[in-house]
């Protein structure tokens, strides 16, 4: 693929760069969007009943072993040549910052390290109760486990339907794309909020803007470039494009 001069020189003077990514980089490396995780056992349940407090409370040990079965899926899967080219391209500029709506954790697992986790991240565990992350607690038969500090039950650490982003992880992202000299959005729908506020942050700075999906989005008209397909096949690419040496 040939990409334009103003882009690659765009890239090799940047000192800042964000990147936005959404569920199509991960479901490269294999891992089942949101709904597509619906199979089996849990095909007649609707993944937005089982995604919330409210369906927690409950039926706590449903919610739990819904979420285990996707742990499991998850940890099969491994970083693609998108996830990989990322961690890269963080190498290469002065300051780098990852903004991710995926909970599998492959950005981190490809080398990627400034990165904020705006739905969570699934292979964590919180106390429901005192919302604080616990690494590690007894082994008995409760399902969901106890938590070891007051006793309430652990949850994944994922943002459910009806919460809200981890303290302060919208704001500071915001702020970074503002400040940045190039924005990406990669592999995601441009409709859930308010991630998808983040590339009218870059749009509203005259700030430029590289949005790389499978399909159109909402956001596809607005971006100064949009290169349709795979981002594991596009994004290597482009760093090779940009940084030959």
């Amino acid at each position: 693929m040939s990409f334009p001069e103003e882009v690659i020189r765009k890239l090799q003077t940047a000192e800042r760069i964000v990147v936005l990514t959404g569920a199509g980089i991960s479901a490269e490396s294999g891992v089942p969007t949101f709904r597509d995780a619906q199979s089996g056992l849990w095909a007649n349940y609707d993944p937005e009943e089982l995604a919330t407090p409210q369906a927690f409370r409950r039926n706590p040990r449903m919610v739990w072993e819904w979420y285990m079965m996707r742990r499991e899926i998850i940890k099969k899967v491994k970083p693609n040549p998108g996830h990989f080219a990322l961690a890269g391209i963080e190498k290469r500029v002065t300051r780098f910052l990852l903004v991710t709506q995926n909970i599998d954790n492959l950005h981190r697992l490809a080398g990627s390290e400034n990165v904020i986790e705006i739905h969570g991240n699934i292979q964590r565990t919180k106390c429901f109760d005192e919302d604080v992350v616990i690494d590690t607690w007894d082994t008995t038969d409760d399902v969901p486990p106890r938590c070891p500090r007051c006793g309430g039950m652990l949850r994944p650490d994922v943002v459910w339907f009806g919460e809200m982003l981890p303290s302060g992880a919208f704001e500071k992202s915001a702020e970074a794309v503002r400040n940045c000299d190039v924005f990406f959005s990669i592999g995601t729908s441009s409709l859930v909020y308010p991630a998808a506020a983040l590339p009218y942050e870059a749009l509203n700075n005259r700030i430029l803007s590289i949005e790389i999906n499978a399909e159109a989005t909402p956001l596809t008209v607005h971006v100064d470039h949009h290169f349709r397909g795979p981002a594991g096949e596009i994004l290597p690419q482009l760093v090779a494009a940009a940084w030959r040496a």
